[in-house]
């Protein structure tokens, strides 16, 4: 088994590990982010060719375990037959905070959109050819860098420079700072021509944005005028409703609720003018 991780965090991989009983696996640590483009790359460089990968952000709420099994199962397929498989969720409303996949009849990716207006979101959803852009990707090892290769080419050949200076497991700072910072879906599942769509029904919730999150919160039964994360001490809001406020050990993020989308505008800019924030 092969654990990618990062420098700030691999402890917590460890310490789960230990209390599971698994002791039979590599490690291979970044030392900074780079982005979902790479981290897939390093997975897949350490496989073997014909492995599958099942991508998968943490950061999900997943419930209806069958109906989950029977959609990994029919990427698993397609994914043997070397499409690039990504998950979309069957739209239950017009919603402006997901990216949607366009598809035809044989459920081949024809285009993936941007997060629309209300109207257009509607319009999405009318057309029955939409599904909501769930971020989870299936693929082979091989299939994948073959792609990456090819439609980010700069991204491969950094990644591959860099897994190559490895020393036990960590990743050299300055080779992983030449890697170009970029996701998957903008550096290949956004390019490539072979990809098919698994359409899937069971209950899914990304809690990747405040707004995600604070909607979750709600339906668990929590109600609330206003969300406070990561802070030990007592926070009041005076005339105000609908804010968050986030508190880390260096720095302090409040915003509106309405404005949660612009936090990876923010993230981006800050990893570039003061990224020692991030860690």
């Amino acid at each position: 088994m092969q654990v990618i991780g990062n420098i700030d965090n691999y402890e917590l991989s460890r310490q789960e590990f230990k209390k599971a009983g698994v002791r039979d696996y590599d490690e291979l640590m970044e030392s900074a982010p780079r982005n979902t483009a790479a981290s897939i790359a390093f997975a897949a460089f350490t496989a073997s060719p014909d492995d599958i990968l099942l991508v998968t952000p943490s950061d999900h709420v997943i419930i209806g375990e069958e109906l989950y099994g029977e959609a990994v199962k029919e990427a698993v397929a397609l994914a043997s037959d070397n499409f690039m498989v990504t998950f979309g969720a069957v739209p239950r409303r017009a919603e402006t905070g997901y990216g949607y996949i366009e598809h035809d009849r044989s459920f081949a990716v024809t285009a993936f959109k941007e997060k629309p207006d209300l109207e257009m979101a509607q319009r999405y959803v009318d057309t029955g050819r939409y599904l909501w852009n769930s971020g989870m990707f299936c693929f082979k090892a091989s299939v994948y860098l073959n792609e990456l290769k090819k439609y980010a080419p700069e991204v491969f050949k950094a990644a591959l420079e860099t897994i190559e200076r490895a020393d036990k497991g960590f990743l050299p700072l300055d080779k992983m700072m030449e890697i170009p910072s970029i996701s998957v879906d903008y550096a290949v599942m956004e390019h490539s021509s072979i990809i098919k769509v698994v359409p899937f029904h069971f209950e899914w919730s990304d809690l990747g944005s405040f707004d995600a999150l604070w909607e979750y919160l709600e339906k668990d039964g929590q109600k609330m005028q206003n969300l406070v994360l990561g802070s030990k001490k007592h926070v009041e809001f005076i005339g105000m409703e609908n804010m968050v406020l986030v508190e880390t050990d260096d720095v302090i993020l409040v915003l509106p609720r309405n404005k949660a989308q612009e936090v990876k505008e923010l993230y981006e800019k800050l990893e570039i003018e003061h990224p020692e924030l991030l860690k």
